[in-house]
């Protein structure tokens, strides 16, 4: 049980916390998977190399202390963290081995802080928390075991087509190998995927975007080749081990696990105006609700706009264009290279920064009824997100999806 002390408590360790950084979730990932390597099947290690998953697993650490009065404040976070747990396929005696070695982690490097009463707390907290990831997660299980064509864990699936949609984007449709229904999803929504590598001692777990409208039979991602030559204030110079065995490796035939679709990010029909707005792959789960829409028939303004850095590697432009025209929404590419816009000089193409204000009349977004979607790089979601909110777009209609580790624009 979480006390008012066991709260001061954990308040009082918050200075601590700050100063220790991400040394501390550091120390805490080399303790974990030296003393149970088996763990690695589980988590991203290509994350682990580029610091993303340490950061963001401090980031977490440190919220949770600041909010350990109003939780309240959490929930958006735990239910993102919990549906991406449920595509690992975490269970409950996962939390006692990952909570074992954060007391221990905390013990090791503030040991004279680290007091019995500090101990009593922090063991309490983790608990308290641990306990309502292992709820929820529960609840999202059972939902999707139970529901038509749904299962829990790793079903297997074949590859039935392997698409190239760019110069470095390829689909990939996914069957089930006991030919049975699949359950649906939402767009917008991924599906975890487990490998084994070619030369990788650990199984490897991937989320992908569902990239195609719900059918009951098969599922596609579209996987971004990741080369590890773009280097960010977030990601390093680490090649996708995943993407690329994808890419080079797997055919049609070939057979990998699938955990149910599962995610937080997903549309949501408020019968109001939408504005799809997405860079490079993170056109993705874009695509999967564009098909949607036009299969339903939307009676909204839908207005999709998409940046990347030439045509060449602009993912699904051909149906993307047709879903357009059909259903007479707006749409507007930006590509950074001049020789893509000479070659395509059409008044909704353009090679500037992405500029949400400078629209004609008749292509204004919808500011103050609109819902906004944005899944690409973070700095580009940032950028975005900025330019929405000096627009008074309200933040409540500001949706957004991270791919990996979980990030605050």
């Amino acid at each position: 049980m979480l006390t008012d002390q066991h709260i001061n408590v954990i308040k009082s360790t918050i200075p601590l916390l700050e100063g220790a950084g991400t040394a501390l979730t550091e120390h805490f990932y080399q303790r974990l998977f030296r003393h149970n390597p088996e763990l690695q099947n589980i988590f991203n290690m290509s994350n682990q190399q580029t610091g993303r998953q340490q950061v963001a697993l401090f980031e977490a650490i440190a919220a949770y202390a600041k909010n350990i009065e109003n939780l309240a404040a959490l929930t958006t976070a735990v239910e993102r963290i919990a549906q991406k747990h449920t595509s690992f396929n975490i269970q409950a005696n996962h939390y006692a081995i990952v909570g074992h070695h954060l007391i221990e982690t905390l013990r090791e490097l503030a040991s004279e802080a680290f007091t019995v009463e500090v101990e009593s707390a922090w063991t309490a907290a983790y608990q308290f928390l641990a306990q309502i990831f292992i709820n929820r997660e529960a609840e999202l299980y059972q939902q999707r075991r139970d529901s038509h064509g749904g299962w829990q864990g790793s079903r297997a699936f074949m590859v039935i087509n392997k698409v190239t949609e760019s110069e470095l984007v390829k689909s990939f449709t996914l069957s089930p190998v006991d030919q049975q229904p699949v359950i649906s999803f939402i767009p917008g929504q991924y599906i975890g995927i487990e490998v084994l590598p070619t030369g990788s001692q650990y199984k490897e777990i991937r989320q992908y975007s569902l990239s195609d409208k719900p059918n009951g039979e098969t599922y596609r991602i579209s996987v971004k080749r990741e080369p590890g030559a773009v280097q960010d204030e977030v990601q390093g110079k680490v090649p996708g081990k995943v993407s690329n065995y994808l890419h080079d490796e797997v055919n049609i035939g070939d057979e990998v696990m699938l955990a149910p679709p599962a995610g937080d990010f997903f549309f949501i029909d408020k019968q109001s105006p939408t504005v799809l707005i997405s860079a490079g792959v993170g056109v993705t789960p874009m695509q999967a609700m564009l098909e949607s829409l036009a299969e339903q028939k939307y009676t909204q303004q839908v207005h999709f706009l998409h940046a990347c850095e030439h045509k060449d590697q602009h993912s699904f432009a051909q149906r993307t264009e047709a879903l357009i025209v059909q259903n007479n929404w707006q749409q507007h590419t930006w590509y950074m290279d001049d020789a893509s816009n000479k070659a395509q000089a059409q008044h909704s193409i353009h090679h500037e920064l992405m500029n949400l204000t400078a629209f004609t009349p008749e292509s204004r977004l919808p500011i103050e009824n609109g819902n906004f979607y944005l899944c690409g790089p973070i700095a580009f979601m940032k950028f975005a997100k900025q330019q929405l909110l000096k627009l008074n777009v309200d933040s409540a209609r500001i949706h957004y999806e991270i791919f990996g580790p979980h990030a605050e624009l």
